[in-house]
């Protein structure tokens, strides 16, 4: 039985994540520092610890035959409220992995390096990072692949969805946010609308992960399901909310990524079992209608609200 550290595994990826890989068998452990959380409920192996505590890393990571690693700032408002804190926990933290564990590794980088790129492009376009998260994760990823022989990098698509009962989910992601408004009732405010974005469920990961485990596949992909524009993501909305009300604008978003993926290199290696966009919305709009989240304005479930939250705190 392989045994499998998922660090970061306590976040909103890494709750299916876990699911996933218990289900088939693997003998999980999570390594997770509980940023966005205040317990870890999961019947699951788990240790509570920071990715830079590098003593404690090093004297669990040869347990273990593959590190799956999620931990990471994630977003380009939260990382660029420290950037020093940014690169070490994003990069430096990567780069350590790397230099000492030789095993299997799994990292989740994000198509935002390619910031504004036109038309179709695949891995190996001309990354174009315009944030301190696209910059970190590229730096990440590139001593990863350029340092290591077995390993998966993944460029995530922009996440959506339900991953599992216990995670966090994230309200600040725009297919999200979108839903949400729907199910309560509110105008959905699209600005531009045309800014392309490559959408994954959030279920993807883990099943693509999985994917690659049993088929010794390595290498970089980028990991979505579909393109679209922030205006057909309101368009799709409608389709299952039909009383909504669209409200375009032409002024600018002040988020200037656009970019379309090709996704050719994962469905060429056999991976192609990917969540339609209607499963993720009719998830947020049921989780609202039934009124299972009682304040979806707690800082909790924006990434950057949260960070800003505890940096002032005095998180550091």
């Amino acid at each position: 039985m392989n045994k499998i550290l998922i660090v970061g595994g306590a976040g909103y990826i890494g709750g299916y994540m876990t699911n996933v890989f218990t289900d088939n068998n693997y003998d999980v452990t999570v390594y997770d520092s509980l940023l966005y959380e205040s317990r870890f409920l999961k019947d699951v192996k788990f240790i509570n610890g920071d990715i830079r505590d590098r003593n404690k890393l090093l004297s669990i990571l040869d347990d273990y035959d593959i590190v799956i690693w999620l931990a990471a700032l994630v977003g380009d408002g939260a990382c660029a409220i420290n950037p020093s804190l940014t690169k070490e926990i994003n990069y430096d933290s990567v780069k350590w992995l790397v230099d000492n564990y030789k095993k299997r590794i799994i990292f989740t980088s994000t198509c935002s390096v390619y910031g504004i790129n036109n038309g179709l492009i695949d891995e190996d376009a001309k990354p174009n990072p315009l944030s301190v998260y696209a910059e970190t994760k590229l730096l990440a990823e590139q001593y990863l692949i350029n340092n290591h022989n077995d390993c998966v990098v993944f460029r995530l698509g922009t996440l959506y969805g339900l991953g599992d009962l216990f995670s966090r989910i994230r309200l600040d992601l725009v297919v999200n946010v979108l839903s949400k408004k729907a199910a309560q009732g509110d105008k959905l405010s699209v600005f531009g609308g045309e800014q392309w974005r490559p959408l994954l469920h959030v279920r993807d990961v883990a099943e693509a992960s999985l994917y690659c485990i049993k088929n010794n596949i390595t290498g970089l992909f980028n990991l979505s399901a579909k393109n679209f524009t922030i205006k057909g993501i309101a368009e799709k909305i409608r389709t299952i909310k039909s009383n909504v009300d669209i409200e375009y604008s032409d002024i600018s978003f002040e988020d200037l990524r656009n970019y379309k993926v090709n996704t050719d290199k994962i469905t060429k290696a056999g991976f192609s079992k990917f969540s339609d966009i209607i499963v993720g919305i009719n998830e947020i709009i049921t989780l609202f209608e039934e009124q299972r989240i009682t304040d979806p304005n707690d800082p909790v479930y924006s990434n950057v609200a949260h960070l800003q939250k505890i940096y002032n705190n005095g998180y550091n």
